[in-house]
């Protein structure tokens, strides 16, 4: 179930919580939880990015095969972070289209 072919998912992930630090790297099912994020997000987008001021978010997103935007870590909401995260991915898709086979410049899959 797809919900358009150009839809784009953002998903905002702070490993700097102050109600649950590193949340979105605690295992559940043997799965870190942003991983299980991306896979339910990914069934209806195959744009989907992890949005993230955190080396460690960033690298496991990579290590399950996910693709991640490192945005500054200033930003006060999640809103902020994606806002970033969008104008990046959105030069990236204008320069890489993603059918011609070619890899992302900045390492993303």
């Amino acid at each position: 179930m797809a919900i358009e072919e150009n839809s784009l998912i953002l998903i905002p992930a702070r490993y700097a919580s102050t109600r649950f630090p590193g949340k979105p790297l605690v295992d559940i099912a043997g799965k870190p939880m942003i991983q299980h994020v991306y896979e339910k997000a990914a069934v209806v987008s195959d744009h989907v990015y992890v949005a993230t001021d955190d080396k460690r978010i960033y690298d496991a997103v990579l290590a399950f095969g996910g693709r991640a935007v490192m945005t500054s870590d200033t930003h006060r909401s999640g809103t902020d972070r994606c806002y970033e995260a969008y104008t990046k991915v959105k030069e990236l898709l204008q320069r890489n289209d993603p059918s011609d086979g070619t890899s992302d410049p900045c390492g993303m899959p």
